[in-house]
């Protein structure tokens, strides 16, 4: 799925999110998914695969999410773990690989 949420409001992203994740439980699924939301990625993934920018874009780092299912997002929210995990993917983002090039004034 590409960005399959990304168009909707915050409730009913959430309200969505938790949908896909009861049916990924009760169906023992995979899915694949795009997105650019961090704390999403986060929620929803078993392993978060982050690309480098550009258009010769490569992946850059793999990350496991070793969180227990069912996932409450409320209580990840202070979840020392998810914390580390959110850290992670915006330090490759912002330190390592993603970095945005500044455009010229």
């Amino acid at each position: 799925m590409d960005e399959p949420f990304g168009a909707l409001d915050a409730l009913t992203r959430a309200h969505l999110q938790d949908e896909l994740l009861k049916i990924v439980a009760r169906t023992k699924s995979t899915v694949v998914m795009v997105t650019h939301d961090v704390d999403e990625a986060v929620l929803l993934s078993d392993r978060i695969v982050m690309m480098t920018n550009g258009p010769a874009a490569t992946i850059g780092e793999i990350l496991s999410v070793e969180l227990p299912r069912p996932r409450n997002r409320v209580e990840l929210a202070e979840d020392a773990r998810y914390v580390h995990y959110r850290k992670e993917v915006l330090d490759f983002l912002y330190t390592r690989h993603g970095h945005v090039e500044r455009v010229a004034a």
